[in-house]
C-alpha cells in the first residue's frame, strides 16, 4: 500500500536531487546597525542534515521524559527563522505530531488549554517565554539550536508517510479566537498530500528561467498555515526562500533581495505589498524590479483599488490566492491571466481536483455583514454566493470543523462574473482579517463591551480590516461623558477578556477606542444595524491617526 507524501518525504527527495542548491538565504546583520552584511546560503543537503540532527536531539530529550512517538508535542515559536524551521521539521521527523503555537498567542494558560484539548504531552518553547512557564502541566523544553550541541546518539525510523490517510500529521489553529480561544485544526496525511499537490502547482517556476533558481521571500510565521504551505511548494521544485528581517520589511531590503539573492517571485499579504507599490510610484528602479518578477502571489485580503490600478496599469504580474487555514488554497488566478498581467487576474477559479459548492445567499439575509457586502460590493446584477467545501472534496477539513450538514462553510461571499470565474465580495459573518490575514471575531469583542460596559456604551462596532489590530467605535450612553475617561474605563473593564486573545485580536490601548456622538455611526435603513465597512470608510482619517498611518 502506498504511503501519503509529507513535507519530509518531499524534502529528502529534493535534498537528493538538488543537494548543493540554496533552500534558504538568511540575513547576517551587523549587531550595532542591523545592516544586512550578507545573505548566507543554506543548501538542501544542509537543511536535511540539520532536520535529522534536530530530530535525533528531540528523540533523545522527549524519550527520556517518557514522551512516546506519535504523541502531540507543542511548538511555541516565532516561526520566522531558519532554526525555527528546523525545529518544526525536526519534531515531525522524530515521529511526533507537532502542534503549532505562534508568539502572537502570548498567554501560557491558553497554550496549555489547547495542549490539553489535543492530549499534548510536551511543549518546546522560544527562550523569550522561559519566565512564564514555571508551573507547566507538561514537560517543557527550550528550543535550543541543536547545531551547537554534541551530535545526539539516537535512532530514527525510516522517513515514510503514513499508509492511513486519516492519521493526524500535525495540528494548526484557527487564526481567530472562538469562545475565548482558537480552535484546533488537525491536518491528516491525506489532506496534506492533496495540499502538496495544490501548492506544487501554485509554486511552479515560470519557464524559461535560463537555468536560474526560482527564489521567493518568506511570507509569515511557519506556526501559521500559510508559510508552511508555501515552503512545501518551493521545496518540491528545488527553489529558494529568502528569510526577511521582519515581516514588514522595507523596500530597500526588497531591492537587496533582488540584487544579492536573485528574487524571482514574491509571496506576500496585500497590506505589506502596499508599501512597496506606494514606493514604486516615485522609485523607477523599484518599479522595474517589481515588473521583472515572474509573479507576485497575494493572499488573505483584498487589494485596495488604488493598488490594483497601479499593478494592472504597470504590467506587474499578480496571482491572487484565496484560502484559509482550514482548507488551504481554494480559488486562484488562472495561470494564463497571471502571466498576462491582465486586469482579469483578480478573478479566481477553483483549484483542480477540488469539489466546491457556490450557494446563493438569501437576498433578505438577516446578517448585517451579508447585507452590507451585497450593497457595497456586488454589482446590480450579481448574485452573491457562499463558497462551501463539499465533504467529498479532498481538502475538506477535519470533521470537528464542519457544519452539521457534513460540509465546511467558509462564510466567504463571491460573485460569478463569467462561468467558473469568481470575484471575492467579503464575508457573511462578523469576522474581519488583520493586516497579515489573521482573523478576528468582532462580534465577540462587541458582546463583551456591551456586557461589561452597559452603563457606559449605548452602541459599538469593531473595525480594523487590514489593520494590525482592531479598533472600537462607541456611542456613549451619556453625551456629557469625558471621552478620554470613557476610553480608559472601557479598556480597564475589557482587559480580562482581551488577555486571552491573540495579539492581533486585542484592544489594550485607549487610542484604539474612538468615541463618537450618539447616532453618528452609519446604519442600515431597515434594521438599523451599524455598517462596519461604512464606518471604516467614514472614519478612515481618524483610524489612520490612531494607527499612526500617513497617506
Amino acid at each position: 500500500m502506498a504511503s501519503y507524501r509529507t513535507h519530509l518525504t518531499v524534502l529528502e527527495q529534493s535534498a537528493a536531487r538538488y543537494p548543493d542548491s540554496p533552500v534558504f538565504r538568511t540575513p547576517r546583520t551587523d549587531p550595532n546597525t542591523n545592516k544586512i552584511l550578507e545573505w548566507d546560503i543554506v543548501t538542501y543537503s544542509q537543511f536535511w542534515q540539520d532536520v535529522e540532527r534536530f530530530a535525533r536531539h528531540w528523540t533523545r530529550e522527549l524519550t527520556a521524559c517518557g514522551v512516546r512517538t506519535r504523541s502531540v508535542v507543542g511548538l511555541w515559536l516565532g516561526g520566522v527563522t531558519y532554526v525555527d524551521a528546523v525545529h518544526i521539521y525536526g519534531i515531525a521527523r522524530a515521529g511526533y505530531i507537532p502542534q503549532y503555537f505562534s508568539l502572537r498567542l502570548p498567554n501560557p494558560d491558553i497554550i496549555f488549554e489547547l495542549l490539553e484539548k489535543s492530549n499534548g504531552h510536551a511543549l518546546i518553547y522560544d527562550s523569550s517565554y522561559a519566565s512564564v512557564l514555571d508551573h507547566a502541566p507538561v514537560p517543557t523544553f527550550t528550543a535550543v539550536d541543536a547545531r551547537t550541541l554534541p551530535y545526539p546518539e539516537a535512532s530514527l525510523s525510516p522517513n515514510q508517510g503514513s499508509t492511513n490517510g486519516d492519521d493526524t500529521l500535525m495540528i494548526f489553529h484557527t487564526s481567530g479566537s472562538t469562545s475565548g480561544r482558537p480552535k484546533l485544526v488537525p491536518v491528516s496525511y491525506s489532506w496534506w498530500d492533496f495540499a502538496l499537490t495544490k501548492i506544487h502547482g501554485h509554486m511552479k517556476p515560470r519557464q524559461p528561467r535560463n537555468g536560474r533558481q526560482d527564489v521567493t521571500v518568506w511570507m509569515g510565521s511557519m506556526c501559521h498555515f500559510g508559510q508552511s504551505f508555501m515552503l512545501a511548494g518551493m521545496i518540491q521544485h528545488g527553489s529558494c526562500t529568502v528569510q526577511f528581517t521582519e515581516q514588514a520589511f522595507s523596500s530597500d531590503e526588497l531591492v537587496d533581495m533582488f540584487q544579492r539573492c536573485g528574487l524571482s517571485r514574491i509571496n506576500i499579504f496585500p497590506t505589506f505589498l502596499s508599501q512597496h507599490l506606494r514606493n514604486s510610484r516615485h522609485n523607477h528602479k523599484l518599479l522595474a524590479l517589481l515588473q521583472s518578477l515572474d509573479n507576485i502571489l497575494i493572499s488573505g485580503l483584498m487589494m485596495s483599488p488604488e493598488d490594483e490600478e497601479w499593478v494592472y496599469s504597470n504590467g506587474i504580474k499578480l496571482m491572487n490566492c484565496y484560502g484559509n487555514t482550514e482548507v488551504g488554497s481554494m480559488l486562484v488566478t488562472p495561470e494564463s491571466d497571471a502571466q498576462m498581467a491582465s486586469r482579469d487576474s483578480h478573478t479566481l477559479t477553483p483549484v483542480p481536483g477540488s469539489r466546491y459548492l457556490f450557494v446563493p445567499i438569501d437576498g433578505e439575509a438577516d446578517s448585517a455583514a451579508g447585507a452590507e457586502a451585497e450593497t457595497a460590493y456586488a454589482n446590480a446584477n450579481g448574485q452573491l454566493v457562499e463558497l462551501i467545501v463539499h465533504a467529498d472534496s479532498p481538502d475538506c477539513p477535519d470533521r470537528s470543523l464542519r457544519h452539521e450538514d457534513g460540509n465546511y462553510h467558509t462564510g466567504d461571499l463571491f460573485v460569478e462574473v463569467t462561468p467558473g470565474h469568481y470575484l471575492y465580495r467579503g464575508r457573511n459573518d462578523d469576522w474581519i482579517k488583520s493586516e497579515n490575514s489573521l482573523r478576528c471575531d468582532t462580534k465577540a469583542i462587541e458582546d463583551n463591551v456591551l456586557a461589561t460596559c452597559a452603563d457606559l456604551v449605548a452602541a459599538c462596532i469593531v473595525t480594523g480590516n487590514g489593520r494590525p489590530s482592531p479598533a472600537l467605535f462607541v456611542e456613549p450612553t451619556d453625551a456629557s461623558t469625558d471621552p478620554e475617561k470613557l476610553k480608559r474605563d472601557i479598556v480597564r473593564r475589557i482587559r480580562p477578556f482581551h488577555a486571552r486573545r491573540y495579539m492581533h485580536e486585542r484592544i489594550v490601548l485607549p487610542q484604539f477606542v474612538l468615541v463618537v456622538p450618539r447616532n453618528t455611526l452609519p446604519r442600515t435603513a431597515t434594521k438599523g444595524n451599524i455598517r462596519r465597512r461604512a464606518v471604516e470608510d467614514a472614519f478612515r482619517a481618524e483610524l489612520d491617526r490612531a494607527y499612526g498611518v500617513s497617506r
